[in-house]
């Protein structure tokens, strides 16, 4: 009976590395590209051995410039998170408080909605109030994306956390605001960084409203991209090392607060 459960182990540490590598592998099929000239990645037998060059590169940041378009993205993403948490967890907690199930339902069908149906009415109002092109039209339009899924994680969170903590606090002589602030809010941390980062993520992947609301000052890096996409050509090296810009710092952000993920998301799945 031992020897039959240590091959089953080995069997799923086989299967779960087969499925890591199977993810793994566009990652890092793309660096690997970002690293090789436009021979050597349209080459078979280039795949693991070449020279590296950082010509790839050098050529993102000097000659397209793509500073300013990891600015523009981190400053959208970053505004979009914050206000969505500052209007997402009041309006969270307030659900889960008074059992406000078909307010919930009404973000859950914003969010389900397709983000396309609500192009053109953006660009119609942000073009009547001269925004097109600022990073206030981009905020609001990527909160559309993030905030009803801030307000969807954490309200399953809030509904896991006892009341009688407020009521305490009430008792002490709290109000109902600071004792949100300085007694619940503490105790959704997990909660928070998880649909923060979910957030975040959205927002600066997000290619479609920033297609339509972006302009050269506010173009996002989703939207650079298409720098390296011609009518006739495709620059595959600055393109992939533009992949890596891209994806990178997400990916950094996930693995350093990975644990937080992973809690907030199993104590928003759990009742009781």
């Amino acid at each position: 009976m031992k020897t039959k459960n240590v091959w089953l182990d080995r069997f799923l540490y086989l299967i779960v590395i087969i499925v890591t590598l199977a993810f793994l592998f566009p990652f890092i099929w793309m660096l690997l590209a970002s690293l090789k000239t436009q021979s050597q990645i349209l080459s078979a037998g280039a795949l693991f051995v070449f020279k590296p060059t950082g010509e790839n590169y050098a050529t993102v940041f000097e000659e397209y410039n793509y500073t300013k378009f990891i600015f523009n993205s981190f400053i959208v993403a970053l505004a979009s998170t914050v206000f969505g948490l500052v209007l997402g967890l009041p309006a969270a907690y307030a659900i889960a408080k008074h059992k406000q199930n078909g307010f919930a339902f009404l973000i859950l069908i914003a969010r389900i909605i397709p983000g396309i149906s609500f192009m053109i009415p953006w660009f119609i109002i942000f073009t009547k109030l001269q925004l097109v092109d600022s990073y206030i039209s981009l905020v609001l339009a990527h909160m559309l994306v993030g905030l009803p899924f801030i307000i969807w994680i954490m309200i399953s969170f809030y509904e896991n956390l006892p009341y009688e903590l407020e009521e305490a606090a009430r008792v002490d002589g709290c109000t109902i605001q600071s004792a949100f602030v300085k007694i619940l809010l503490p105790l959704s941390v997990p909660g928070i960084i998880t649909a923060a980062i979910m957030a975040f993520i959205f927002s600066w992947n997000n290619f479609m409203f920033s297609l339509v609301l972006s302009g050269d000052k506010t173009k996002t890096l989703p939207i650079a991209v298409y720098s390296f996409l011609s009518y006739s050509d495709i620059n595959w090296g600055g393109l992939m090392a533009a992949a890596v810009i891209i994806t990178l710092p997400i990916v950094v952000i996930t693995l350093i607060l990975q644990r937080y993920v992973v809690s907030g998301i199993t104590v928003g799945a759990v009742k009781g």
